[in-house]
């Protein structure tokens, strides 16, 4: 009598293949479900974050902010304060994780307890291309396997911050 291994193996990696995405999508659905819930409920002033949101926002060209460490790189430009930095390194962080609005990041920074100065000064000097990253929002939105339609989505991104314009873009660039 021979005994022959069950050939089991090949399914079970399959399924792995399979369901691991949909994990990764539910727990990083999980995190930013919470950090809206936590920035909603930070008490944070919205009304000093929105007297901010409307100044114009210097941008760093895509090549310079990978390389940049410490913003402004100019000669004469005053050196940043720690907190300064510290913001900035922590707005990084956010954007390789996740997509965030201008305004999104900013309430972000807040509730991690850096000044509206600090976290405006980050967001500002971070190298962001909002509108690249209302595209990357929409994208996780669908990849998150929640179902939207053309208008629910833009209304959400809209809610996370966009601005209409960026969340009409952020879309049509999933095809919606």
């Amino acid at each position: 009598m021979t005994y022959e291994q069950p050939q089991h193996v090949q399914p079970t990696q399959s399924r792995k293949r399979i369901i691991w995405p949909w994990v990764l999508g539910g727990v990083l659905l999980i995190l930013v479900l919470c950090g809206i819930g936590s920035i909603a409920m930070s008490g944070t002033d919205d009304a000093s974050i929105s007297a901010n949101v409307g100044t114009s926002t210097p941008q760093v060209p895509a090549t310079q902010a990978s390389t940049t460490k410490n913003a402004p790189t100019t000669k004469n430009a005053p050196a940043l304060t720690t907190s300064q930095e510290q913001a900035l390194k922590q707005a990084r962080n956010y954007l390789e994780f996740s997509a965030f609005s201008r305004t999104g990041l900013i309430k972000q920074l807040r509730y991690e307890k850096f000044s509206t100065a600090d976290a405006t000064y980050a967001v500002d000097h971070v190298g962001a291309d909002w509108t690249k990253q209302a595209d990357r929002k929409a994208q996780e939105y669908l990849d998150s396997g929640m179902a939207f339609s053309r208008d629910s989505l833009v209304q959400q991104l809209k809610y996370e911050g966009f601005t209409a314009a960026q969340a009409a873009h952020g879309v049509s660039a999933v095809g919606l």
